[in-house]
């Protein structure tokens, strides 16, 4: 096997450069996110130190590691509780379409984009990045908060809604007709209801296949059912992040929590490689002559993002602080808008650049927002897993 150089080399250094960027964000008890993300930003095209050799790596884990995120995200939670949670937050979800996703069709509208340009920009102002804040919940020791359960429900609904959106974006983007694209939604929204079916009646069988005294079998085994589901939700035109999510979900007890350590390092490394992509995925130079609109449109759906947030923690009986921390929480826009502009973005010039710079600031002010939203209360201390809490016991947070 020959080895490359410049690849070691390459991903070596860039392991190195977030060592230290995530070292000064942990010294001002901050999540790193926001300097994975200008790391990458730094190490794209047009950047002061691209790094070509490493690239392919880097796409290829972040995929891995958004998967792993909603993988250990699902493991806090059991299904019982995911399932009351989204009966309880349907109407936020509809809440969510109408404040999200209405100001970036206008957007598009303004900027004289087709049906299909404004169809796209709707859906890269409304999805949330599950990815970013699935890792903040986590840094910020939020998982055991009382509006937690507000802020998953609303983004597994929108990975959910994702899976009705892309099918249809992608056949009117490659010029397919309406009875096409019904046809595609019609298969991915059957396939996700079979699978979340499955999972709520067959998934304890799943954690007695995959539980294993060994830690390395308990992770090869718990990685290796993550990622074919994940491929077989894509494969459907599904998330791979709800595939992945489902399989943390039907995960109980002691097995659930050996999962959660063996699998911490690995999904470290991997959500770092992911923001890091997200950087890179961002053409500097393009970027310039369309902040100003990128600026605006950000600042109005932040505000949406956190009038959304509000609605859903409020509808979970949670107190002022609480509801602004769900609120902040949901403002990061990450990878779903950037595979938005991958499938319609080539034909619409203004389209890719505005999303990108969009995605670039919201990426970076989500987390610092939600970080100081609640700056007078100290990070809370870590909470027993929601499984090991007996039943009826309140979670923690206003």
């Amino acid at each position: 096997m020959q080895v490359s150089v410049a690849l070691l080399l390459e991903l070596g250094l860039v392991l190195l450069a977030l060592t230290v960027l995530g070292g000064v964000a942990r010294s001002f008890a901050l999540t790193p996110v926001p300097l994975y993300l200008l790391a990458g930003l730094a190490l794209g095209e047009g950047g002061i130190a691209p790094v070509p050799a490493a690239n392919g790596f880097i796409d290829a884990g972040a995929s891995i590691g958004v998967v792993l995120l909603l993988l250990t995200l699902g493991l806090e939670f059991s299904l019982t509780e995911f399932r009351s949670g989204v009966r309880r937050h349907r109407l936020s979800a509809a809440v969510d379409l109408g404040l999200n996703a209405v100001p970036g069709a206008v957007a598009g509208w303004l900027l004289g984009l087709d049906g299909v340009g404004v169809l796209a920009l709707a859906g890269a102002t409304y999805v949330s990045s599950s990815g970013i804040i699935a890792r903040l919940l986590a840094d910020l020791r939020r998982l055991g908060n009382r509006e937690t359960p507000a802020v998953l429900s609303v983004l597994v609904m929108e990975d959910f809604a994702m899976a009705v959106y892309l099918p249809l974006l992608a056949v009117l983007a490659a010029g397919g007709t309406w009875w096409q694209a019904a046809a595609g939604v019609a298969v991915a929204v059957g396939a996700l209801a079979v699978a979340f079916a499955a999972s709520q009646r067959w998934g304890h069988h799943l954690g007695r296949l995959i539980a294993h005294p060994d830690p390395e079998q308990l992770l090869l085994r718990v990685l290796g059912v993550t990622l074919v589901v994940a491929a077989l939700a894509e494969l459907v035109h599904a998330s791979a992040a709800v595939g992945a999510f489902l399989v943390g979900l039907t995960l109980t007890g002691e097995t659930a929590d050996r999962a959660r350590i063996v699998l911490a390092p690995l999904r470290d490394l991997f959500a770092a490689v992911f923001f890091l992509a997200i950087g890179l995925s961002i053409g500097l130079a393009d970027l310039l002559p369309v902040l100003p609109v990128a600026a605006a449109l950000a600042a109005v759906t932040a505000a949406t993002k956190v009038l959304t947030g509000r609605f859903a923690a409020a509808r979970e009986g949670v107190g002022r602080r609480g509801r602004v921390r769900a609120g902040t929480a949901l403002v990061a826009r990450g990878e779903f808008s950037i595979v938005i502009v991958g499938l319609v973005g080539a034909g619409h010039d203004v389209l890719g650049p505005v999303v990108t710079a969009y995605v670039l600031i919201l990426a970076v002010a989500g987390p610092l927002l939600t970080r100081f939203a609640d700056s007078g209360r100290r990070p809370a201390p870590p909470v027993a897993r929601r499984r090991a809490r007996p039943e009826g016991h309140a979670p923690t947070g206003a």
